[in-house]
């Protein structure tokens, strides 16, 4: 294990810190960073989403693809956690924390509209961020890649009347050009450019050399993301602190109990631990990009609901490293089955 693997909650603590003060210290470099976007798509991001994914990409052999099929139970685990469980457990803890136990501490006006954005953050499962999840817990990556591409199919199906249902909206303006170019920025290209890098790697057999260099550059990138993305909401977190954390706790709690409930049931149906690991990963993530998008479309800019899908933004990398770290850890009570 590298240096960037074994102190990598100290590098996410010192980049959280270092995000929210250069936010402050230097504004206006944020605020044009967090500008240049495409259909709510920021390309700084994207562009650090493919440093992360692309070296992980480089591991998956085309030709294994078609025995995924032996991954059945880990595959339905997963979309039974992503559109039957995530959804619905979000809209009651947001229903429990939000709705009521909270509700005295925030603004009145904003109830509803919190609650809508939480809803919104777990109506859709993760695109991009879960190879990178999947790679630290040494998961099986053609079932990763076989997953997410399953995952994005039912979206683009499902995703519009689910949120209905669960809002009671008559009519979800879900933004079409968001959630096909995030397919094709961070499915589509960075895959196409992997398997063109594999092949010529593979000609001059320098494939195993060129990952291993590989390494400490997608976790480099997932560091300079996490500044990136505090730098871009520290004003917020610094003028509204006490909403920022009680927003936080219905989505820390929905994250570890997807995620334990995925990976619970994957050891209950025999599932093998390199699926079961990014199976409960890929149920726990949350899409935040089409959620921050749909939240922005639907109520506006300056609403609750696109408050809470920020704060969906700013807990994910943080609490799906210690989710990865659970995984990891308790991989030897896992295999006793």
């Amino acid at each position: 294990m590298g240096l960037f693997e074994r102190y990598l909650t100290l590098w996410v603590a010192i980049c959280i810190v270092v995000g929210l003060a250069l936010g402050q210290a230097i504004p206006g470099v944020f605020h044009t960073l967090g500008s240049a976007t495409i259909a709510d798509i920021n390309l700084p991001v994207a562009i650090l989403v493919w440093l992360m994914v692309i070296p992980m990409l480089l591991k998956i052999d085309p030709a294994a693809l078609r025995h995924v099929g032996v991954h059945w139970r880990g595959i339905a685990t997963t979309v039974g956690i992503n559109w039957l469980v995530k959804p619905f457990s979000m809209a009651l803890l947001g229903w429990l924390f939000i709705g009521y136990l909270f509700r005295p501490l925030l603004p009145a006006g904003q109830i509803d509209a919190y609650i809508a954005g939480l809803i919104l953050l777990a109506a859709a499962p993760c695109t991009a961020m879960v190879f990178v999840w999947s790679n630290l817990v040494d998961g099986e990556p053609h079932f990763t890649l076989s997953q997410v591409a399953l995952n994005d199919t039912i979206m683009v199906v499902a995703f519009a009347p689910l949120v209905a249902l669960l809002l009671g909206l008559s009519s979800i303006a879900v933004p079409w050009d968001t959630l096909f170019l995030s397919v094709v920025l961070y499915i589509v290209v960075p895959v196409i450019i992997a398997q063109l890098w594999r092949r010529g790697l593979l000609a001059r057999g320098a494939l195993d050399v060129r990952l291993r260099q590989l390494g400490p550059l997608s976790l480099a990138a997932l560091l300079l993301t996490l500044v990136l993305l505090f730098g871009l909401q520290g004003e917020q977190i610094i003028a509204q602190p006490m909403v920022i954390a009680l927003l936080a706790v219905p989505i820390i709690i929905q994250v570890y109990f997807n995620a334990g409930l995925a990976y619970w049931l994957n050891r209950r149906l025999g599932v093998a631990w390199c699926v079961a690991g990014p199976s409960a990963l890929i149920g726990a993530s949350n899409f935040f990009e089409l959620a921050v998008a749909t939240a922005i479309a639907l109520f506006g800019f300056q609403s609750g609901a696109a408050l809470a899908t920020v704060v969906g933004v700013l807990v994910e990398v943080p609490v799906m490293l210690s989710v990865v770290a659970i995984v990891k850890r308790s991989r030897g009570w896992y295999e006793r089955g």
